[in-house]
């Protein structure tokens, strides 16, 4: 079996498909590439794969739709790939779940650089953030359970968190009202291999609002310092 990264590209244009997919396969991943969003679910479910590149603009299904679902569904990595310059534009994507994005045109190079990030990033998420002593965390009716790696609400009911966004809980209950900025963020929890344009902490940030807060859109525990950061607006108590 290859140990090589399998790719998902996703784009409608055979012009920047079959090229691009020709050389991702050079710079060492194995590539399905496929023109439409109906066949890429079909891959998804019928292969293992690894990282979804991912044009927003397709005619049926587009690119953005598909990167809801891949989220609600995984936590394989996506980076989606448009033409779209408006930053409203791009912001919509990262808030639906993508890891990254590349405006067209871009370097083929540039893309390879931006795949192996995430991956180094992937490789080694979770291993910096440790709970000291398997210690437990109680904060405004929540309970982190760092054994289970679970959230507990206030009736009992346990919220399975996936690796990133219990790393960040983690990283939060053990700083409690610290403005924590986006780099402290990546290095606390995956270990920093990012470059400007990463926006991974703010996805993360806005699903694990969508799981604690009571309105995600104006949230209360978990404060946005404009110009600084994140921090959990709580007291917390070790147990």
């Amino acid at each position: 079996m290859s140990d090589r990264p399998h790719l998902l590209l996703v784009d409608d244009e055979r012009s920047i498909r079959e090229p691009l997919a020709q050389y991702l396969g050079r710079n060492g991943f194995r590539v399905t590439a496929v023109e439409s969003a109906s066949e890429a679910r079909l891959r998804l479910n019928a292969n293992a794969i690894d990282m979804v590149i991912l044009d927003i603009m397709m005619p049926g299904e587009d690119g953005l739709s598909l990167c809801r679902h891949i989220r609600e569904t995984s936590e394989i990595p996506v980076i989606l790939l448009t033409a779209r310059t408006e930053e409203t534009d791009r912001i919509v994507g990262l808030e639906m779940g993508a890891d990254d994005y590349v405006l067209k045109p871009f370097s083929p190079r540039e893309l390879v650089a931006r795949i192996k990030v995430i991956f180094r990033r992937v490789a080694t998420g979770g291993q910096r953030v440790t709970a000291p002593d398997g210690a437990n965390y109680s904060f405004a009716g929540w309970l982190l359970k760092t054994q289970e790696r679970t959230l507990v609400d206030s009736e009992g009911v346990s919220l399975p968190l996936s690796t990133a966004e219990y790393n960040l809980m983690l990283a939060f209950a053990t700083r409690p009202n610290s403005v924590l900025s986006r780099d402290q963020l990546l290095d606390i929890t995956q270990g920093r291999e990012a470059n400007a344009f990463d926006r991974a902490i703010d996805n993360q940030i806005s699903r694990l609002r969508k799981k604690i807060e009571p309105d995600p859109k104006n949230p209360t525990l978990i404060k946005t310092v404009w110009g600084g950061g994140y921090t959990l607006s709580a007291e917390v108590r070790k147990l």
